[in-house]
């Protein structure tokens, strides 16, 4: 059974309606490539994707362990390459506050390069992966 919908809007625009919640998604194609840039592209959200994923499996992992993830937020920035035109790089830039033991630290590392998005995403793509803890 369908979990997403999507729909083509026209002027290089697309809406996907997450069926169970009815929660909206609108894309459009990014200034560079033909678009107008006036919502995330396509490849914006494989960036947002991996970064949320990230955050995610961590807050798991941390509840799993004992101890509770606090604030976490995240810079994001996306390299894009052609021929063809792909993501080559994505850098993330994530801070915390720093209240982790040393373990706990390594817990929420491993679960951040290891989340499912992350493991998805084809080798050749480098994830940069910065966690400052301040």
């Amino acid at each position: 059974m369908a979990s997403i919908k999507t729909i083509y809007l026209g002027d290089l625009s697309v809406k996907s309606t997450h069926l169970k919640s009815n929660t909206l998604l609108e894309t459009d194609a990014p200034v560079d490539n033909n678009g107008k840039g006036e919502s995330f592209s396509p490849t914006d959200l494989v960036v947002a994707s991996l970064c949320s994923c990230m955050i995610t499996i961590m807050g798991i992992r941390a509840d799993k362990s004992g101890f509770e993830l606090k604030r976490c937020e995240a810079s994001l920035t996306k390299h894009m390459l052609s021929d063809p035109r792909r993501i080559g790089k994505i850098e993330i830039d994530m801070e915390l506050d720093d209240i982790y033991t040393d373990k706990e630290k390594k817990i929420l590392e491993a679960a951040a390069k290891t989340c499912p998005v992350a493991l998805s995403l084809h080798p050749e793509l480098i994830q940069d992966l910065k966690i400052r803890y301040v």
